[in-house]
């Protein structure tokens, strides 16, 4: 699905109607620990505190003016993209049901319900509640709404653009993948753009689905067992999102949750902001490859800053793992 750079544009703009551009910071400090210079997109400070919003507003416009008669709409998350779906949703006058997997994020689901939607509690994993929203839309009549879709994608290269225009050339920037609209939107707009910029792919170790299918150019599921990085525990990598990485991505780091949890007291200590264990990935990835880093202008992608606080606090107060950063 290519984008031109006037079709981003136009998304962006319709973005920026509602939320303001989040910034792009050089954190000294966090460059020095990783050797290089380094900046930070802080998708942490959009509204609901995630990325995802962007995405929402344009699929929600696109939607409304595809069935204007649509009344109800259900998803599956679990939580940032949920929360983009509630907002849009009622921007729009509709109905909104959520469903989870048990074991979410319970700030999440409470955000989730405070914005409006009804919430369920369905499956043990994302793949589960995917599949129990989809029976639901079917039995109710209710529009799906997807976690990958090209007008999501839209939405969300608005930050891509604001990153890639707001800071001086990036040489390399890394993003986080979930079910892919962040990298596939980085990689939309590093090319409509003209830039030379390297976009590297960030998974979870314990949810590596989109990196093995990247190694392997071909579809491959894998079981997710994360207990940090909930943003990434994807099992089941979408088409779509596969062919715009494969041809796009230099290449997908994994990280392991030790990675990340030492990747989020980083970046708390270098810039005292908050990730959640997704929001972090990009970071971790940068320090697992710095030796090849020197010397580069790098972009790590703060996705979200949605974590519970009783785990934060267990986060922070663990012994740094990040030996030499």
């Amino acid at each position: 699905m290519p984008f031109s750079l006037d079709a981003l544009e136009s998304a962006a703009a319709l973005v920026h109607r509602t939320l303001s551009p989040t910034a792009q910071h050089h954190w000294p400090l966090l460059s020095a620990r990783l050797g290089t210079e380094t900046w930070v997109k802080h998708e942490n400070h959009c509204p609901t505190g995630a990325f995802k919003v962007r995405g929402g507003l344009t699929y929600f416009a696109a939607l409304s003016a595809r069935q204007p008669e649509l009344r109800q709409v259900v998803c599956a998350t679990r939580g940032n993209h949920g929360q983009s779906v509630a907002v849009a949703g009622a921007r729009c006058g509709l109905a909104v049901r959520i469903v989870v997997p048990h074991g979410n994020s319970r700030e999440k689901n409470a955000a989730m319900r405070a914005l409006g939607a009804e919430l369920i509690e369905h499956g043990a994993d994302f793949q589960a509640a995917r599949e129990h929203a989809a029976a639901l839309a079917e039995r109710d009549g209710a529009h799906l709404v997807p976690a990958f879709h090209g007008d999501l994608v839209r939405g969300v290269a608005s930050y891509c653009l604001e990153f890639l225009r707001g800071a001086p050339p990036l040489d390399v920037v890394y993003v986080p993948i979930g079910l892919g609209s962040g990298i596939a939107a980085m990689i939309a707009a590093r090319d409509a753009l003209g830039l030379a910029t390297e976009v590297v792919g960030v998974v979870s170790a314990h949810a590596p689905a989109y990196a093995l299918s990247f190694a392997q150019r071909r579809a491959v599921a894998h079981p997710v067992s994360t207990r940090i990085a909930d943003g990434m525990a994807c099992s089941t990598p979408d088409p779509q999102a596969l062919e715009i990485i494969w041809a796009g991505a230099a290449r997908i780091v994994a990280v392991s949750d030790d990675e990340v949890e030492a990747a989020m007291r980083l970046l708390f200590e270098t810039t005292h902001n908050v990730a959640e264990g997704a929001g972090a990935a990009a970071l971790a990835a940068a320090v697992q490859e710095r030796h090849i880093l020197r010397g580069r202008r790098v972009g790590v992608v703060l996705s979200g800053g949605n974590v519970d606080r009783a785990l934060y606090a267990e986060v922070l107060a663990a012994r740094d793992s990040m030996a030499g950063v």
